[in-house]
């Protein structure tokens, strides 16, 4: 399937937006290596394959629908109260969702073919823009891709546990697996 121009929704009935993160510190067996989905989120792609300099792309998230899909790793099996407990500390803690409730992206340009692609932008969480690169290819039906987020470069402080023994990498990645819909 081709990309054809034209303006393309995007959001979780279009696909998944996902975010994978690892551990660090001394006291890393104890935790978990995160699959998050974020399930509410939307935004468009207008597109123009006669002119591939000219997509534009723009996604809004919304912080408080991080959901925790899977755990890997760690001593124990991730509970459905761990799950709990890293959702809120992610949504209240980390990205403090009451104050800064969206996360957003911008592009502000774009090079390369539908094989392989990227798009830069700005990417804005809890007030903080800063520029980015995503990676992405169309393959088949699908536009799959990512990005890093270095969280410390947005003023997030990566989460830690057991007095800093426990912590978050400070590198999330950011993977999205897109449905090609019709264009509108």
């Amino acid at each position: 399937m081709a990309l054809t121009a034209g303006t393309y929704p995007l959001g979780p009935q279009t696909g998944r937006l996902l975010l994978r993160t690892s551990r660090s510190g001394v006291g890393r067996k104890v935790g978990h290596d995160l699959t998050i989905e974020v399930t509410r989120w939307s935004g468009e792609a207008v597109v123009d394959p006669a002119d591939p300099a000219s997509l534009s792309v723009t996604v809004s998230v919304e912080v408080d629908s991080l959901t925790v899909r899977e755990g890997t790793g760690g001593v124990k099996p991730l509970t459905d109260s761990d799950r709990a407990e890293i959702e809120k500390n992610a949504r209240e803690k980390v990205l403090r969702a009451a104050e800064h409730p969206m996360i957003t992206f911008r592009s502000t340009g774009a090079e390369g073919t539908p094989e392989a692609f990227t798009i830069t932008g700005e990417l804005t969480i809890m007030g903080r823009a800063r520029p980015i690169a995503v990676r992405g290819a169309v393959e088949g039906d699908r536009v799959r891709g990512g990005a890093t987020v270095v969280q410390t470069q947005w003023g997030i402080k990566p989460y830690s546990a057991l007095l800093g023994a426990l912590k978050l990498a400070d590198e999330v990645g950011v993977e999205f697996d897109l449905a090609l819909p019709a264009a509108g």
